[in-house]
């Protein structure tokens, strides 16, 4: 009937307006709560064909599953996993939205194709099926307008056939849209997002965004001056963001924090533009920093998975070139290669050697790695703990399960296990390189079988490498500069919240020394060495300095010069009276600046005559010995006091001699004394 006609017609353009309307509404849940959602309308002309054909791949191996009593639709086999390929970094990007947002709404989009008419169609085998469904997700996007023509790329058969065929049928389509929102009293297609997935976007949207500077090409200081000229004020911390304010991050000295409402035009600046800021999720500059905080100069370290060429940039821009170096493994192809050599060089950064060996292919004993102090274990996890899901999957280059994850809300057990074996592998691994000293192992995963679990079974395995000392957990220091107390938390661990991602990091290092093997003097040393003890280190040169004025007074005395003897009094006794010279001013200058050598006798005297009591007649020769002594001092010059001196000496070494012979000390010295006395009183 023509009046029929007429009003599913108005009926179609009412559904396409309204779907496209930017408004605000309210949304009644199942809880009763109210929340106000934003539906932004963005004007689209479709993709090329390329775009429809990697995100019907993506979504291929992400669609949520249904039981065989409830499965209306079908998707054919997704047991391969797909082979992707992307003209550039922009259709790769769009490819995975695409992707997801079918999965959002893959409930909806399969009733309108039920309702429709639209599926089962026989010309579409099931393989196509998710062409089908990423294809009539754009169309609605697109107000269920013909999509533009790209001419710069080739067409592709099947998503040509399958646009015609929507196309065609985009009335039904647009009515079978038209009843489930009545149906479901939905005033925008975004009612029919679940909750979680809502509310993690929501969350996405209102999280502050984090950058690091590459002070290879800017100094912090000109992008606080640049950035001030643009307006924007610097704060205390994130509860002090008002709209044009940023803030330096509390754990990493080179990271700003900026409110996410300025996002957009932020990175049009020409900071960004020239890779002197750099957009990265906070997780990833607190494992650099934590690993940079590890190492001396010169120190090389190992980054076990390409993950994000921006945290091996950042490494790169923490270690300031020098004599390090940062290898980074499981950089397959030369394809790859080429690429990201391209980019570090663009940013500046010329430490970085690319190893084609994935990490737990590399022999711990590969001459290469031979300075490598340091392990950056940033492992495959499950990411639940990520921010933005979407970011994150973009910039590591992870698995797209991620997204399937996020919107069932949990990870599977047989998924987890799996991540938990190979993480446990790859720490094991890390464990046997001899010559490293530390490992830092860091995730974004919520789950203890990815992060506490992994770390002590590795721990409890008792690899650590031949010879190796073993293994203990530290607390994470994240940079000498910033502005967070030192944490006393064996591990870190920062929980998703409204302004940031979660993480989790672990730091292992070896035991440098055990103290009921080491000798302390070497314990000092190793304290002194790494500038822990100021006050040994001072008292060093002093040491040296009386170690080289007895080399002199040795040098002085003569060659003839016996060797030490054990006994402690020997020391002491050859070691002060063998320090008088022949030679008249030295015994001057030796005498005016140490104790005087009959002094040193006489203490050696009363020393000896402990072992038996001292004679009244020992008494009176050392008062003798002391007054000759204050001769000797007031006629120093005198040729005769000199020539005594002389005589003095050679007894003296006699004394050594027959001391040496192990003769009693107590009647050697007597005799020598007595014989001393006589000489001295002759005329």
């Amino acid at each position: 009937m023509p009046g029929s006609k007429s009003n599913l017609v108005s009926s179609h353009e009412d559904v396409i307006n309204d779907t496209s309307d930017l408004s605000e509404i309210k949304i009644s849940d199942e809880k009763g709560s109210v929340a106000k959602r934003t539906v932004t309308l963005i004007e689209k002309d479709g993709y090329p064909d390329s775009v429809y054909m990697n995100a019907a791949k993506i979504f291929q191996g992400i669609h949520t599953e249904k039981s065989k009593d409830k499965m209306l639709v079908r998707y054919g086999d997704n047991s391969e996993s797909p082979v992707l390929a992307f003209k550039d970094e922009h259709s790769r990007r769009v490819s995975y939205e695409l992707a997801f947002s079918a999965l959002k709404y893959q409930d909806l989009l399969e009733e309108i194709l039920l309702d429709s008419g639209v599926y089962p169609c026989q010309s579409i085998p099931d393989e196509l099926t998710s062409l089908l469904v990423v294809m009539l997700y754009d169309l609605q996007d697109r107000k269920f307008e013909a999509r533009k023509i790209f001419d710069e790329e080739e067409p592709v058969e099947e998503v040509q056939e399958i646009g015609h065929y929507l196309y065609s049928r985009r009335t039904k389509a647009a009515a079978a849209l038209a009843r489930c929102r009545i149906k479901y009293d939905a005033l925008s297609i975004e009612h029919f997002v679940p909750e979680t997935i809502w509310k993690q976007e929501q969350r996405v949207s209102a999280l502050p965004f984090y950058v690091w500077i590459n002070t290879f090409k800017i100094s912090l200081e000109d992008v606080i001056r640049d950035l001030e000229t643009k307006g924007l004020t610097k704060v205390e911390s994130v509860s002090d963001f008002d709209h044009y304010t940023y803030a330096v991050d509390q754990h990493c000295h080179d990271v700003l924090v900026f409110p996410s409402s300025l996002k957009e035009e932020l990175l049009n600046l020409d900071l960004f533009a020239d890779c002197k800021l750099l957009l990265q999720d906070k997780s990833r500059s607190l494992a650099v920093h934590s690993a940079q905080a590890l190492l001396n100069a010169g120190d090389d370290i190992i980054v076990a998975h390409t993950g994000s060429y921006l945290t091996i940039a950042h490494m790169s821009v923490l270690r300031n070139h020098g004599m390090s170096t940062i290898f980074v493994c499981g950089v397959k192809s030369s394809a790859k290669e080429e690429e990201l050599r391209n980019i570090f060089s663009h940013m500046g950064c010329e430490n970085i050697q690319l190893l084609h060996e994935d990490f737990i292919e590399l022999e711990p004993t590969d001459r290469r790695l031979q300075k490598a102090k340091v392990i950056l274990l940033l492992p495959q996890c499950s990411g639940l703990g990520v921010g933005n899901p979407m970011e994150f999957i973009l910039s590591e280059h992870r698995d797209a399960g991620l997204l399937r994850d996020l919107f069932q809300g949990f990870v599977s057990e047989d998924k987890l296990s799996i991540l938990a074996e190979r993480q446990l592998n790859e720490l094991i691994h890390a464990l046997k390189f001899n010559k490293v000293q530390a490992i830092v192992y860091c995730t974004c995963s919520v789950y203890p079988q990815e992060n506490e679990l992994v770390v002590k079974k590795a721990l409890e395995s008792g690899v650590e490498g031949d010879k190796g000392q073993p293994y203990r957990l530290i607390p994470p220091v994240f940079s000498t500069c910033s502005n967070s107390e030192a944490s006393t938390e064996i591990f870190f661990k920062m929980e998703p919240s409204e302004i940031s991602s979660g993480c989790f990091v672990a730091v292992l290092e070896r035991e440098k020394y055990s103290s009921k093997k080491v000798p302390a003097k070497d314990i000092l040393a190793y304290a002194a060495e790494k500038g822990l003890l100021d006050s040994i280190s001072e008292e060093k040169p002093k040491e040296e300095k009386k170690q080289k004025v007895k080399r002199r007074k040795r040098n002085v005395t003569g060659t003839d010069r016996k060797p030490k003897a054990a006994e402690p009094l020997h020391h002491q006794t050859g070691a002060r009276v063998k320090a008088e010279v022949p030679v008249s001013k030295a015994v001057s200058d030796t005498q005016q600046k140490h104790v005087p050598r009959t002094k040193a006798v006489s203490d050696t005297e009363k020393h000896v005559c402990r072992t038996k009591p001292v004679s009244k007649t020992q008494q009176k020769r050392v008062c003798r010995a002391k007054a000759v002594s204050d001769t000797q001092q007031k006629n120093v010059g005198r040729t005769k006091a000199v020539s005594d001196t002389q005589k003095h000496v050679c007894r003296t070494k006699a004394v050594s001699k027959t001391q040496q012979k192990h003769v009693p000390r107590t009647k050697a010295v007597s005799d020598i004394q007595q014989k001393n006395v006589q000489n001295k009183s002759s005329p």
